[in-house]
């Protein structure tokens, strides 16, 4: 009987063991993937620094195009994010952001959600006041499960002004989740452009995020680089950023081109008459 006991109870502990395991993994398992940082609106490089926008927009007819490679080191992934502006006017544009992931959590690849969007600058910058604008964006639940919000809405502010041989932008950007179970994301970004030469800049940006799948900040991060102007309308952006006080990720290295394309130049036929 004694022993029978003995059996039983080891069955029970070895039960309750592998119970205590399941749920340890699964816990892991959805705070693994809560980690992951979504992408959002993004803007088109020169008219921001990496993910401040700036209030100056794409000159009226003007199209831009864009394509960035990201690398995230703890968490391990890829990004890339091809990118659309449209001036509609010199005043206003419209934006798009495809994000795709690959090599998240070793085997996940697949496209985030795409997200669209307008820039409307309402406040020109003079002498004393800086230029502002104001964003709004949607996104449809386009993307994979695990990388997709279900679709989210959103709007934002943007301030702008230059100083001496530096520009400043500042944003406050808020976003409501499709999905019913998330929670709504608020983003600061304070970015710095510094002109080097007529062609180059050296770029600074502090992002702080409140992202989806926290509750909290979930992503600190200093990021610092350069960009040229490789032809008149063709810029190369190199950056990386830097995680603060053991936000995610550890670090990250980027790289981007965008071609700014102006509309066609009709040739001015002179008619003389004899």
């Amino acid at each position: 009987m004694p022993f029978t006991i003995f059996v039983r109870r080891n069955r029970c502990l070895g039960l309750l063991t592998l119970v205590l395991s399941l749920s340890l993994v699964i816990a892991v398992s959805r705070a693994s993937a809560q980690t992951f940082e979504t992408t959002g609106l993004q803007p088109l490089p020169p008219y921001g620094v990496f993910s401040t926008f700036s209030a100056e927009s794409l000159k009226q007819n003007r199209v831009g195009l864009g394509l960035s490679l990201g690398r995230s080191v703890e968490p391990n992934f890829y990004r890339t994010v091809l990118q659309f502006a449209y001036g509609l006017h010199d005043r206003f544009e419209v934006l798009m952001t495809l994000p795709y992931v690959w090599d998240w959590q070793g085997d996940v690849e697949g496209f985030e959600d795409v997200t669209f969007g307008i820039k409307h600058r309402i406040l020109d910058e003079d002498k004393y006041t800086p230029a502002v604008a104001y964003l709004l964006m949607a996104a449809p639940g386009s993307g994979r499960s695990e990388l997709s919000t279900g679709g989210m809405v959103g709007a934002g502010l943007v301030i702008t002004k230059k100083i001496g041989p530096f520009r400043g932008h500042a944003n406050l950007i808020y976003a409501n989740p499709g999905e019913s179970d998330l929670h709504d994301s608020y983003t600061l970004n304070l970015g710095t452009e510094l002109a080097v030469t007529n062609n180059s800049h050296i770029l600074a940006e502090l992002v702080g995020r409140k992202d989806f799948y926290k509750s909290k900040i979930n992503l600190l991060e200093w990021r610092l680089g350069y960009r040229i102007a490789t032809t008149e309308n063709i810029f190369t952006t190199i950056g990386a950023g830097f995680d603060i006080k053991n936000r995610t990720p550890d670090y990250r290295l980027m790289l981007s081109v965008s071609i700014i394309l102006s509309p066609e130049k009709r040739e001015i036929q002179k008619v003389y008459e004899e």
